[in-house]
């Protein structure tokens, strides 16, 4: 009869479940050590270049006046990832919105990139939906004004004005940025989903594990959820994942489903180590402009300190007659007076005094030239851009030393 022969089917299918349960413990395990070794420290490195590529879209668009900075952006304290507002604006405070909201993007992007923990067990299924929501929450591959996002056609117009009149090294900034911007998104969502595989699998191993012995008339969601509100407390119920176990436990289709999982979960074996690329120093130099060009922000705060400084000091020693004496030089267009001034400082190498004369004049003129310079760059927060820009320089110096030496030793620096 057929009704015996469906039921001993069902029968043989759910005696199996603990073979798949144990292939599926060995999978899952193998694939856990190749996620940990390989692939979130490639997540943690792809998730800082993109980072540092919106940083500097976002300290350009600052540094332009595109948008304006929040005044409590430093005060506020991330304890979880959240993605911020992506509704509509409202177009009477659309500048103060599309500020706001940019400046949380950063804080969220900084606080994944330094503080986040990077380990399989900690990036849950909640986790990684929040992480790709901050990936995808501005469109980097279609970035277009005409974008039915509100944070993608705001950040394409912003984009465009920041390019409007600016030189060939800000142009070239703007093009690496987004041309590294959707590279990444594409590599980040790549190691998420082979994450959310896992997570997925793992999932339904762990609801196996707390409800062994599953008949076919229990396996239902209703039955199943209450199981596990008791064997699984403060585990979430994700029904379409359910659904899938009881597919794969006690259907027809069962037995090739659970072969494509553990076919999919399969570690690759490891190929040999290809030959070692080129360093593209052009990358690295171009790092280091970025880093370096918020400096001029830096510059013309100390610049201003330095004015102010040497104000007070000139009118300390100025009497009436000077100062009219000072201000009809100014008014015939006479060149400025040399002031100078002597310094005393501590050489750090010897430990001795130094004696030293500044002309105050011509090292303000010099002074001004280097904050020109800088102020045609464009980079991140000025509190580490000198910091970040020595690290790029003996980063380029040391491979650059170090191809040359190869050279010399008659080995490729390709190998």
């Amino acid at each position: 009869m057929i009704f015996p022969l469906f039921s001993y089917i069902i029968k043989v299918m759910a005696d199996a479940t603990p073979n798949y349960t144990e292939a599926l413990t060995q999978a899952l395990m193998a694939r856990k050590d190749w996620l940990e070794r390989s692939e979130l420290a490639r997540l943690k490195d792809e998730l800082r270049t993109f980072q540092i590529s919106y940083s500097v879209l976002y300290n350009m668009f600052l540094k332009k006046k595109l948008i304006n900075e929040d005044p409590y952006k430093e005060e506020s304290k991330i304890s979880e990832l959240a993605v911020p507002e992506v509704g509509p604006f409202n177009e009477a405070k659309r500048l103060e919105q599309v500020s706001l909201r940019l400046a949380s993007y950063d804080s969220q992007l900084d606080f994944l990139v330094n503080f986040y923990q990077f380990a399989v067990d900690f990036l849950t299924l909640e986790r990684i939906r929040k992480i790709a929501g901050l990936v995808r929450y501005v469109d980097w591959i279609n970035l277009t004004p005409d974008s039915k996002s509100p944070n993608t056609k705001a950040f394409s117009e912003l984009t465009n004005n920041a390019k409007a009149g600016g030189d060939s090294l800000t142009l070239s900034i703007i093009g690496e940025s987004l041309t590294r911007l959707p590279k990444c998104t594409a590599t980040i969502m790549g190691i998420l989903r082979d994450l959310t595989a896992y997570n997925k699998e793992n999932y339904k191993l762990n609801v196996r594990n707390a409800i062994p012995n599953m008949q076919a008339s229990e396996a239902n969601a209703g039955a199943i959820k209450k199981k596990m509100s008791a064997a699984l407390p403060g585990v979430p119920f994700y029904s379409e994942f359910i659904e899938e176990l009881i597919k794969e436990d006690f259907s027809g289709d069962g037995p090739a489903m659970k072969e494509a999982i553990l076919k999919s979960l399969k570690v690759a074996d490891e190929k040999p180590k290809a030959a070692k690329p080129k360093t593209s120093y052009k990358d690295i130099l171009i790092s280091g402009i970025q880093a370096l060009g918020s400096a001029s922000s830096v510059l013309n705060e100390i610049a201003q300190k330095l004015d102010e400084n040497q104000a007070v000091l000139e009118s300390q020693k100025k009497g009436l007659w000077e100062k009219l004496r000072l201000l009809f030089r100014a008014m015939v267009n006479s060149n400025p007076e040399e002031i100078v001034y002597e310094l005393q400082f501590i050489d750090q190498t010897t430990g001795a005094q130094v004696h030293e004369n500044l002309n105050f004049v011509q090292f303000r003129i010099d002074f001004d030239k280097k904050i020109k310079i800088f102020g045609r760059m464009t980079g991140q927060s000025p509190f580490i851009c000198f910091v970040k820009a020595n690290q790029i320089r003996h980063e380029y110096s040391a491979q650059k030393e170090e191809e040359e030496q190869m050279k010399k030793l008659g080995i490729s620096p390709t190998t």
